[in-house]
C-alpha cells in the first residue's frame, strides 16, 4: 500500500471505492470527525544544538579519555565533566571574559576538582586500610573501568552457561563434519 498517497482515511476510502474490502465500521465516523494533519517538513530536519556543544567539543580534544562519559545526560544527578566545563565557559564568558581566558579559568577549574577528587579519595582509602574496613568506592570512576565492569559478567558467563555451553558444542560438531568431508 506504500503506492498508495495519502492519510488513513483517504486509503481506507479508495480500498472501498475499489471494491477490495468491505466498508469498515469506523469510517463513517472518521469521515465525520476526521483526525487532525500536521504539516511535513520541508526539507532537511535541522540538527539540534545547544550553545554549550562547541565547547563540549573542544573539552573531548584535549581530554580524549573523557569521551566515554555520556554528554547527553541533561538532567542527571552528576552531569558528565565536558557539560560541566561547557557551561562553566559560557557563564565565564556572560560575565566579560573572552573566550580563551574563560576556557582557561574553566580547565584549570577542571583540573582543580579533579586532583581534589583524587586526593580525597587517596586519604579515604588511607583511613579505609586503618581502621581494617572494605575500600570506598572511586568518587572519579575512569568511565572505560566502569563499562568493562558492567560488560565482564557477560564475558565470563561464555563459560559457565549451560546454553552457550551447548551452542558451542554444535558450532564444533558442524565444523567437524564440513572439515571432514573435506568441504572448505
Amino acid at each position: 500500500m506504500s503506492f498508495m498517497k495519502g492519510d488513513l482515511l483517504s486509503r481506507t476510502r479508495k480500498i472501498v471505492k475499489g471494491l477490495a474490502k468491505a466498508e469498515p465500521v469506523w469510517l463513517k465516523a472518521m469521515e465525520q470527525a476526521p483526525p487532525a494533519t500536521f504539516p511535513r517538513p520541508e526539507g532537511k530536519i535541522p540538527t539540534i544544538t545547544l550553545p554549550e556543544d562547541v565547547y563540549v567539543k573542544r573539552f573531548y580534544k584535549k581530554y580524549p579519555e573523557s569521551k566515554y562519559h555520556d554528554p547527553i545526560k541533561f538532567n542527571a544527578i552528576d552531569p558528565p565533566p565536558s557539560r560541566l566545563f561547557a557551561l562553566r565557559v559560557l557563564e565565564l564568558k556572560e560575565q566579560g571574559l573572552i573566550e580563551e581566558e574563560a576556557m582557561e579559568v574553566a580547565d584549570m577549574e577542571y583540573l582543580a576538582e579533579k586532583k581534589a577528587k583524587k586526593k580525597a579519595y587517596a586519604r579515604l582509602k588511607q583511613i579505609a586500610r586503618l581502621q581494617g574496613k572494605r575500600l570506598p568506592p572511586n568518587p572519579y570512576p575512569c568511565p572505560i573501568k566502569e563499562i568493562q565492569a558492567e560488560e565482564r559478567k557477560y564475558v565470563r558467563d561464555r563459560f559457565f552457561n549451560p546454553k552457550i555451553l551447548e551452542i558451542v558444542k554444535q558450532k564444533k560438531e558442524e565444523s567437524m563434519q564440513r572439515f571432514g568431508r573435506g568441504d572448505w
